[in-house]
C-alpha cells in the first residue's frame, strides 16, 4: 500500500510518496506552475524514473505518463458519464485500464477489462488529508501511481478553474 499527500499542490511542490509504514518510496518533484503541469518523479536515491505532464491541446483532460524516457501511457478524462467520473489509462496494446468512482473524494477503483487491480481510498488511513492506493500483485505499481498523480493534477486544474 502507497500514501499520497491529498491536494498536495496546495501545500507544496515537492512530496514524497510512501508505504504503509511511513518508508519513502517515490519523491514527486512537482513543476504545477509550468504551462504543462508537469511532475518529475524520482527514485528514494534522487534518479528521474518517471514523468507526468498534460498535453496542451486536447478536447478533453489528458495526461501522458512517460516512464524510462518512453511513453507509457495516456490519461484521458471520459466525455461523457453520468453520475460519476471516469479516466482511461490508454497503455500500448490491448491492457488499457479504467478510473472510476468518486474520483473528487479519492475513492475509486482502476480496472483493467473488468477486474479490479487497484483501489484508492481515504477510508483506510487515520492521517489527515492523505490517501492510500493499495495496487495488486503482478501490476505495474509505478504506472498506476503515475495514473493516480495525473488524476490529481487534473482535479487540481479543475478545483483552479471552478
Amino acid at each position: 500500500m502507497y500514501v499520497i499527500k491529498e491536494r498536495f499542490f496546495d501545500i507544496g511542490d515537492d512530496f514524497d510518496v510512501t508505504d504503509d509504514h511511513g518508508r519513502k518510496v517515490l519523491h514527486v518533484d512537482g513543476k504545477v506552475l509550468s504551462l504543462r503541469d508537469r511532475l518529475v518523479i524520482e527514485d528514494p536515491s534522487g534518479n528521474e524514473v518517471a514523468s507526468v505532464h498534460r498535453r496542451l491541446v486536447s478536447l478533453r483532460p489528458t495526461y501522458e505518463i512517460e516512464i524510462g524516457g518512453e511513453e507509457a501511457a495516456t490519461v484521458r478524462k471520459k466525455l461523457f458519464t453520468p453520475f460519476h467520473d471516469k479516466f482511461t489509462i490508454d497503455v500500448p496494446g490491448p491492457d488499457d485500464l479504467e478510473m472510476s468512482g468518486n474520483l473528487f473524494d479519492r475513492e475509486f477503483t482502476v480496472e483493467r477489462g473488468g477486474r479490479e487491480v487497484a483501489t484508492v481510498s481515504k477510508r483506510w488511513l487515520s492521517i489527515r488529508d492523505s490517501y492510500a492506493v493499495n495496487i495488486a500483485d503482478g501490476e505495474n505499481h509505478l504506472l498506476i501511481l503515475c495514473a493516480v498523480l495525473a488524476l490529481e493534477l487534473a482535479l487540481q486544474r479543475e478545483h483552479n478553474h471552478d
